[in-house]
C-alpha cells in the first residue's frame, strides 16, 4: 500500500483516551513523503476526518469525490496524531491541492509556526511569509 501526503486513508484509531477521535475512520496523511517512504520511520502523521461541521482555521472543509469521501467532511487539525503504519486499513483517495493548503495553514496555526510555510512548489524548505 503506497501512502502519500494528502492521501485519505482509513485507519483504526483505538485505543483512545478522553476527547480523542476513536474507531475506524478516515484520516488525511500530513507527513512528509520522504519520511513516509523511509522504512526507518514506522509512524505516519495524520489528521482525522469527521462529518460533523466545524468552523474556523482548524476545521477546513473537505469535498467528496477524488478524496474518496462520500460526503462533505471536515479535517480535525486539533486531533493531529502519529500512528503506526500498520493501523492503515486502506487508501480512499487524495485531497485537492486547495484542501491541502487549507490543512497546512491550520497545521501552522495549531503548531505555532506563525508565518513559516513552504512557498508553493518549493521543496527546499520553509520560507518566512509574514512578519
Amino acid at each position: 500500500m503506497k501512502l502519500g501526503r494528502g492521501a485519505v486513508i482509513v485507519v483504526e484509531l483505538d485505543p483512545t483516551f478522553g476527547h480523542e477521535q476513536y474507531g475506524v475512520r478516515p484520516c488525511v496523511v500530513v507527513s512528509d513523503p520522504d519520511v513516509i517512504s523511509d522504512q526507518r520511520f514506522p509512524l505516519v502523521c495524520v489528521v482525522p476526518v469527521t462529518g460533523t461541521p466545524g468552523e474556523g482555521l482548524l476545521y477546513p472543509p473537505l469535498a467528496p469525490g477524488g478524496s474518496g469521501l462520500s460526503r462533505k467532511s471536515f479535517a480535525l487539525i486539533d486531533h493531529l496524531r502519529s500512528i503506526d503504519k500498520r493501523r492503515v486499513r486502506r487508501v480512499f483517495g487524495e485531497l485537492a491541492r486547495e484542501e491541502m493548503t487549507a490543512i497546512d495553514e491550520g497545521l501552522a496555526a495549531f503548531l505555532g509556526l506563525g508565518g513559516w510555510l513552504h512557498a508553493p512548489g518549493d521543496a527546499t524548505g520553509p520560507v518566512r511569509t509574514k512578519g
